[in-house]
């Protein structure tokens, strides 16, 4: 929801018109300094210094050293295309240019930070050494000038404000930050950053910090825009899925804030804040009994926000309590996060492992297997020449391989090689007992083969599989085919043909894309699919329905995963250039061995 103020008529206006605002508002400011001189009040805020009473009880007083604001700057975006914004800076009397300071970065400029009073509250919660030295970045939304000066410029707020997604958290690490950088230095420590909004601004505040933890972990929202403008009703759900992340958050509304078209802000908000809560975040708020959508009660509230924000620092803001209350897939295990066990790799595509649960991986690239010991060290187990895009152990415990897209060959212990089939195109293969599947994803085709190399063709789809996974019943098969929303599933008839197929897992999707992004597929003893995606790897019930968002352990896409280790309670995924894995509270299940039968799905 625009929160418009005469700040932002100020700041969004292009070109002549804006030097005419600024020259009107400028002879404002000097009208008012003079009344205030006359007075006698202009002392205490335009001086360097002012006092402020320490002990009112023993009628002594201390000064406080006021900072100074500087800007505006004006930043164009690449990010943004042909936007141009300003921002103001507020630097602490106390800061030195040697030490990295903290930041505060809040939405809507100036405009909103004077609303909130914030460069005073800055000035006596530094003081008094409640909250650490800390630079204010105060940011304008982009506007797109127009050609014509009787045209309106393109304002783009509510896009960049109201829009998930991680756009705007890019500009604010890949443009706004480095140029603020220019001029003081600001530490890039998660913990020593704070980002804070009203309305659009505060939902925009939680989302940068929600997309990247790693960047931001102290969010204030004031009247936070969770409602359906552009996809922000979704929140709650996906706080409620998404495994936590390392945040603290603060929220401030009041019960007649907005209800319109887009939903009702108050009742957004406490679903917000009911999700946290349930997902174990560190999280406070204060509601008031008859607050609209302004910033008067929010402007109250400030101090004590920020002193909660920044309440024992410098100690870091870690992930809550992942056990606050009961998951229905309850996999996760406290303080057991990612962890690299192998790196500088040129192209992992495929990964697995064998009944013991040591994991097997293939560079493409260097045309190599590697096998990775009990001492997670990493050796090549067969210098193979060749891509190799799948692999898969099989029923006689030998290791079967899509090489070169155009046979499928096993290797024994000692890495020998035999061929099974040869065929036009192979690219991802999952075995049976009895045999395996494999995919043609230049014709979009499955295909059965035994382990003698009996073929046939089970399947004609759509688009090109990408991935596939019996259950651990092997009643039915598992598919993700690109560009779709979902997964696919199909039944296994006894002749191993496929019959019944239709989308079934719900997926969900990046902003603003058609598609999951999926690129691998395994299951777990009790029916879960562990599906790849650009938003996780996201944790479907039986029955097709995610439950849970494993947080990836780096942003570029996973290329492959698997359950192993001697446990079969470590999940090991790839991203191309290295592999991860974690501790879970889950069991593999190997698709090559008799079936397990499944306990009935909960509705």
């Amino acid at each position: 929801m625009c929160m418009s103020n005469r700040f932002d008529i100020l700041k969004f206006h292009p070109n002549t018109a804006w030097r005419s605002s600024c020259y009107e508002w400028l002879m404002l400011y000097l009208c008012l300094g003079a009344l205030l001189i006359l007075s006698g009040l202009a002392s205490g805020i335009q001086a360097s210094e002012q006092a402020v009473s320490s002990d009112s009880a023993a009628g002594s007083s201390e000064i406080i050293a006021a900072g100074k604001i500087e800007g505006p700057y004006t930043l164009r975006s690449a990010i943004y295309p042909g936007t141009e914004r300003q921002y103001w800076l507020y630097v602490p009397a106390q800061y030195i240019q040697d030490k990295p300071a903290c930041c505060i970065v809040v939405q809507d400029g100036l405009g909103l930070a004077e609303q909130w009073q914030l460069p005073k509250t800055l000035d006596t919660l530094i003081h008094s050494k409640e909250i650490p030295v800390m630079i204010g970045v105060f940011v304008s939304p982009g506007v797109v000038p127009a050609a014509r000066p009787d045209a309106q410029p393109r304002f783009n707020r509510s896009f960049e404000y109201d829009s998930l997604g991680d756009t705007y958290v890019r500009f604010l690490l890949q443009e706004l930050l480095p140029d603020v950088a220019t001029r003081y230095n600001i530490s890039n420590d998660p913990n020593d950053r704070a980002i804070a909004g009203a309305s659009s601004g505060g939902i925009c505040a939680f989302n940068a910090a929600w997309q990247r933890p790693e960047a931001f972990r102290r969010v204030l929202s004031t009247i936070g825009t969770f409602v359906g403008l552009r996809g922000g009703h979704e929140f709650p759900m996906l706080i409620r899925k998404t495994e936590p992340k390392p945040l603290r958050v603060f929220l401030q509304d009041g019960s007649q804030d907005l209800n319109i078209y887009a939903g009702n802000w108050w009742i957004a908000n406490q679903d917000v804040l009911s999700a946290l809560q349930w997902a174990g975040y560190a999280v406070r708020h204060t509601w008031t009994d008859g607050g609209g959508h302004d910033s008067t009660q929010a402007a109250t509230v400030i101090p004590d926000a920020l002193r909660w924000l920044w309440s024992g620092y410098p100690t870091p803001v870690t992930v809550g309590d992942i056990t606050a209350s009961e998951r229905r897939v309850d996999v996760l295990i406290p303080g057991a996060d990612w962890q690299q066990i192998s790196s500088g790799h040129e192209a992992i595509e495929a990964i697995t492992c064998n009944a013991s649960g040591v994991i097997f991986f293939s560079d493409s690239k260097a045309g190599r297997i590697y096998r990775m010991g009990d001492d997670n060290k990493t050796r090549v187990f067969k210098d193979i020449g060749t891509r190799v895009s799948s692999m898969r152990f099989g029923a006689d415990e030998k290791l079967y391989v899509c090489k070169d897209s155009k046979k499928i060959v096993r290797l024994d212990s000692d890495g020998n090689e035999e061929i099974v089939v040869e065929v036009q195109r192979c690219s991802r293969l999952v075995t049976l007992p009895q045999g395996f599947y494999f995919s043609d994803d230049a014709q979009n085709k499955l295909y059965w083969s035994t382990y003698k190399g009996q073929l046939q063709e089970v399947l004609s789809l759509q688009s090109r599989p990408i991935s596939m996974m019996p259950s651990p019943d092997q009643a039915s098969l598992n598919l993700i085919v690109a560009d779709q929303p979902s997964t696919l599933h199909c039944m296994i008839n006894q002749d191993f043909t496929l019959s019944h197929l239709q989308r079934f897992g719900h997926l969900h999707l990046p902003y603003l894309e058609a598609s999951s992004g999926a690129t691998a597929m395994v299951v777990d003893d009790q029916g879960r699919t562990y599906v790849a995606s650009t938003l996780g790897i996201q944790v479907l019930d039986p029955l097709g329905r995610v439950n849970l968002i494993l947080n990836k352990p780096s942003y570029t896409p996973v290329s492959g995963l698997v359950i192993g280790g001697p446990l079969r309670d470590m999940l090991y995924v790839t991203d191309g250039q290295n592999v991860y894995a974690r501790k879970l509270k889950i069991k593999g299940v190997d698709s090559y061995t008799a079936p397990i039968s499944l306990p009935k799905p909960r509705l």
